[in-house]
């Protein structure tokens, strides 16, 4: 392959017996880890302990705070469970753990409805989250993972075929990874030199490496083709160097080091720019997000919708358009391409959930817009917003948003106390 991989001309040595010392470890860094700690506040749904407030509270129409035993750097909702991470490099879940997706043991009647450390001897910097699994990326970039994949017909396992894992495995991969990111039953992996490789449920295509004829269960190859993580190939002149990331429910996004988009997955509501609506079983260069004046710097997808952030803190919203999730004003129809939502400028970050989306700004506000139905935009009503509305409540009193995640039903805030001015 590669001639000029470093530690290459130790090996051509003639003396044998010179032992050539493995190479020093790595610590991996990249601008997604969590840097700044705080405190983690939850909202909407939580009848399997999600919200992380134990056995008798059910929902929050507010943000409610959840006592943890150290600060938090990244607080991430799966589909029916929370997983956090703390500035030390613990990581605390709490939700459902019918798959394993908490990582833990939780036989003891109702531990499950309150956060509990996940046993793990490294450091972990990064932490994802699915419907029903887990992943975290240690300071040397390995990455562990526990719970289990889903397609459409039920569990297909997540390292082994039909087999869920209550305990966090190490994933087999040869070069250190240095970011995550989890779709609803699929794992991204971006490793050091610029690589992309995934695993998981490829129904939809993903997992950008598999052909649609072998989804339906890896076809004659079985799930390992599916289950065991690989490279993700792009058709180009030239190799593609991947820097960033990121899943919504069904389909991927890809930033090139060269800040092309690609995307591969799910688009039936044109959820990932293209212009038509099936599904890209392999990375697409995404046209709608060629913009000169622009460089994309995060996005976030739902189940059918996404919401994206360009480098000069602009919103812009794509793909389906029920219940107000493209925040576009009352009656919005379904877009194709990234378009400005009103309003949303000076942010920071943005998050969705299935049918929710969030943009934090650089002042610490949050603004939430979409589907009410399950109390998850803050409002304390069961109402849909069709366009961006400031979150408040008790708990955001004092206090800024960092990050917003949101999963199926419920939604987590990472948050510090404001500095006297």
């Amino acid at each position: 392959e590669e001639t000029n991989m470093p530690g290459k001309k130790a090996a051509k040595r003639p003396s044998p017996s010179v032992e050539v010392k493995p190479s020093k470890k790595v610590k991996v860094s990249h601008g997604s880890h969590g840097k700044q700690a705080g405190q983690v506040l939850v909202l909407g749904q939580g009848d399997v302990g999600q919200l992380g407030l134990g056995e008798d509270v059910m929902e929050r129409k507010r943000p409610a705070l959840v006592s943890l035993p150290e600060s938090v750097v990244q607080a991430e909702a799966g589909g029916m469970h929370t997983v956090c991470l703390s500035d030390t490099g613990n990581i605390y879940t709490f939700g459902c753990n019918d798959e394993g997706a908490l990582g833990r043991d939780t036989s003891e009647e109702g531990s499950e409805t309150r956060p509990g450390k996940v046993e793990l001897q490294e450091k972990v910097v990064q932490v994802s989250a699915g419907d029903s699994h887990s992943a975290a990326l240690t300071e040397d970039g390995t990455v562990y993972i526990w719970g289990s994949f889903r397609d459409n017909n039920g569990v297909i396992g997540l390292l082994e075929p039909m087999k869920k894992c209550t305990l966090p495995v190490q994933i087999p991969i040869e070069e250190p990874v240095v970011k995550i990111a989890s779709g609803n039953d699929h794992l991204v992996m971006l490793t050091l030199s610029g690589e992309l490789y995934s695993s998981g449920c490829g129904e939809q295509g993903q997992l950008g490496r598999v052909p649609e004829r072998f989804t339906n269960r890896g076809g004659r190859k079985g799930l390992k083709r599916l289950l065991v993580p690989q490279r993700v190939l792009v058709r180009a002149r030239g190799k593609v160097h991947f820097k960033d990331v990121f899943c919504g429910a069904y389909f991927t996004f890809a930033v090139s080091k060269e800040g092309h988009v690609y995307g591969f997955g799910l688009s039936n509501y044109h959820q990932l720019g293209t212009q038509g609506t099936s599904s890209c079983f392999s990375p697409v260069k995404l046209t709608a997000f060629r913009n000169s004046t622009t460089s994309w710097v995060a996005f976030s997808g739902g189940q059918h919708h996404t919401i994206c952030l360009d480098s000069e803190g602009k919103v812009y919203s794509l793909g389906r358009a029920e219940y107000g999730r493209l925040g576009l004003g009352q009656g919005a129809e379904e877009k194709a391409e990234p378009t400005p939502v009103p309003e949303m400028v000076d942010v920071q970050s943005v998050a969705c959930g299935a049918s929710v989306s969030y943009a934090v700004t650089m002042q610490g506000s949050v603004f939430a817009w979409g589907m009410g139905t399950n109390l998850q935009l803050g409002t304390g009503e069961e109402d849909d917003e069709w366009s961006p509305v400031e979150m408040m409540g008790k708990q955001l009193e004092n206090r800024e948003v960092l990050s917003v995640s949101s999963g199926g039903q419920h939604t987590v805030l990472l948050v510090k106390e404001k500095q006297e001015s």
